[in-house]
């Protein structure tokens, strides 16, 4: 279980767990991120203040701290950099 922020782009898996408090918590659920979604690492600015997901066919950019919130079990991880 590590933190998507931790992971290289184009990696899989399925959340496990979302460490974050409200407002960041409810602004994730909104988008689809739970507990048992899988997603995929896209992208992310060089510094690495922002990162593009992919949950269920749909793309989403996270800011550090949202994406750093979280945790997942990677299955599937591909270095594309």
């Amino acid at each position: 279980m590590k933190p998507i922020t931790q992971c290289k782009i184009g990696c899989e898996g399925k959340i496990v767990k979302i460490r974050a408090q409200e407002p960041v918590k409810g602004r994730l659920f909104s988008l689809g991120l739970a507990r048992g979604s899988r997603i995929r690492v896209l992208d992310h600015t060089l510094a690495k203040q922002t990162w593009e997901i992919e949950s269920d066919e749909t793309k989403i950019a996270l800011r550090e701290e949202e994406a750093s919130s979280i945790f997942i079990e990677p299955e599937k991880c591909e270095s594309q950099r």
